[in-house]
């Protein structure tokens, strides 16, 4: 297998990054359907989801995985969330400990969960990718229902559980224990130190799960059953400790019903913003004002409802520049008849709903749940891969329940092409899917897909396409930054491209993507210029660069100082 190279490049600077509009030239494959193709690899697991005649509703929304480099040995690995038994929501054997697997390098993976110590206890839901104490190792937050954990990498290959001692083990005081499907690693504050936004989905209570009937048979019901929960930000002080600071930052103040969250600095004033999906209700658009203060502007911005106003069942989404004019975008994903909705972003406060007329036509019959923006053929237009499946259970109903997985190749000006045989995902059977995220796993330059289902096996979709295309990956360190570079902007520029993308971790539905930042080149050999805002404002300016490798790339400043509690 071949691996890349990882150079480490130190330039100071002062150039600022604008956001300019462009109209790039776009190289395009002679035939657009077989561009993106993706091989199937089995994997060990088996996400059991406790499902029962009852229908708890948790059953339903099982499922995130992240990939990401637990070892620091420059392979990508897997990690997988996992149910439990239902009601007691207790892990009561191995079947539903989550999973860690590490990346041998030859297209294989080794359950390395116990030694690791990340089996888990409750019913998990969802992962978050982070170093929250700047030491240079990825720490793992897992959401589950009435249960979250923090999970310290002690850079031996263990975790260790400090959940408590970080303070994330308090119940809400007026809500009590919260259902969280996952959260989001950003710095509020550009502090140098990473803060934990954790999505919380509805109020449910075992005891009291009401009855609903689809052809005359138990089935999971309507979110209109259930009651809004807040979402919580917690501080993070870069040693260990977290303080909830929900209800000074304005977040609290927004009960929802949240399914998904994605991260970017949407209008350029250097401060991340945060975007929410939530089910069966108005989406949130948490504006940052830099000062430890979010104000909620969805409605005004364009992006709480779908064009014709309604709400929909929103699952996961992304938050990236989709056009390749400087402005991060939105896409998030829905049921059947509802559509996956693509907000573009006009630069000018608020987001342009109609965009989203051509996605609108392609996925009326779908649904889908994980959402993820990359280049999947490298020619330098980031395609949109779903993970697809309906929340209702199987032989319940008469929609369409088991679906394949889906990618979008962008086509350049908001239009897509729709693949699915002609991507490979017909390959497997159509099933209950949830969780993705995305990785190089074999280091071709060609990003790799995970994949969990429902009581299913999961999927690892290896990226096969043509590989004719080049490629830059960049790897950014911190110094006076967080280590991981969240929130760090970047402008590429090459002969025939201009793009752009950003540092973040959060992906799709409850899952993690935490692999260095991707760009496609097409037919250029090199990046003439790389230009970075980091979240401490420091500018950075490489230039020449070539590609089809990962450039690891140090904050220009002191060295980061490892931490820990």
């Amino acid at each position: 297998m071949a691996r890349r190279r990882s150079i480490t490049f130190i330039v100071g600077g002062t150039v600022v990054l604008a956001a300019i509009a462009v109209l790039p030239f776009r190289v395009r494959s002679q035939s657009p359907a077989a561009a993106i193709h993706f091989s199937h690899r089995p994997i060990a697991f088996t996400l059991n989801n406790g499902e029962t005649e009852t229908r708890y509703v948790p059953e339903t929304m099982a499922g995130g995985v992240a990939v990401f480099d637990y070892n620091n040995d420059g392979r990508p690995d897997i990690f997988f969330t996992n149910g439990a038994e239902m009601p007691s929501l207790k892990k009561t054997s191995s079947k539903y400990w989550n999973r860690l697997f590490r990346n041998n390098a030859d297209g294989t993976f080794t359950d390395v969960t116990e030694a690791a110590g990340l089996a888990g206890s409750g019913y998990d839901m969802g992962v978050a990718v982070g170093d929250f104490n700047n030491d240079g190792h990825e720490d793992l937050f897992v959401g589950g229902v009435h249960h979250s954990a923090l999970y310290r990498n002690n850079g031996n290959g263990t975790f260790t559980d400090v959940t408590a001692q970080a303070g994330l083990d308090k119940p809400d005081a007026e809500f009590g224990p919260l259902w969280s499907v996952g959260g989001v690693w950003l710095d509020v504050n550009n502090d140098g130190n990473l803060d934990l936004f954790v999505t919380n989905y509805l109020g449910w209570n075992p005891d009291k799960e009401p009855t609903c009937l689809v052809n005359g048979k138990r089935d999971y019901c309507h979110p209109r059953y259930y009651k809004s929960t807040p979402d919580r930000l917690y501080r993070g002080d870069g040693k260990g400790g977290f303080t909830d600071v929900s209800g000074s930052s304005g977040i609290r103040a927004y009960p929802g019903k949240g399914m998904g969250a994605a991260i970017a600095d949407f209008d350029g004033d250097g401060w991340m913003d945060i975007f929410v999906t939530n089910d069966k209700l108005a989406n949130f658009l948490f504006q940052n004002l830099g000062s430890g203060k979010f104000r909620e502007i969805a409605l005004k911005a364009g992006v709480a409802y779908t064009a014709d106003g309604s709400n929909v069942s929103g699952m996961g989404s992304d938050f990236r520049d989709i056009d390749n004019d400087g402005y991060p975008d939105i896409v998030f994903v829905a049921l059947p008849n509802e559509t996956f909705p693509l907000y573009r972003n006009t630069g000018k406060g608020f987001f342009d709903p109609n965009a989203s007329r051509p996605m609108d036509q392609l996925t009326r019959t779908m649904g889908g749940y994980s959402p993820e923006l990359y280049d999947f053929d490298n020619d330098g237009w980031k395609d949109l891969f779903v993970s697809r499946g309906h929340v209702q259970a199987n032989a319940t109903s008469r929609e369409v329940i088991d679906q394949p997985n889906s990618v979008f190749r962008n086509l350049g000006n908001l239009a897509f092409a729709a693949l699915t045989a002609e991507a490979g995902f017909e390959t497997q059977p159509p099933r209950r899917h949830r969780g993705s995220a995305i990785g190089d796993l074999d280091g071709d330059g060609r990003p790799d897909v995970v994949v969990t289902a429902l009581s299913g096996p999961a999927e690892i979709w290896m990226n096969d396409s043509p590989a004719k295309n080049h490629w830059l990956e960049l790897k950014l360190v911190g110094t006076t930054s967080n280590r991981d570079g969240i929130g760090a902007a970047i402008k590429l520029t090459s002969k025939h491209l201009v793009q752009y993308n950003h540092v973040t971790t959060a992906a799709g539905y409850a899952s993690s993507s935490a692999g260095p930042v991707h760009f496609g080149l097409g037919v250029d050999e090199q990046a003439d210029v790389i230009e970075i805002r980091w979240p401490s404002g420091v500018a950075q300016r490489l230039t020449a660069v070539k590609c089809d490798r990962v450039l690891e790339v140090q904050e220009p400043g002191p060295p980061a100082k490892a931490q820990r509690p």
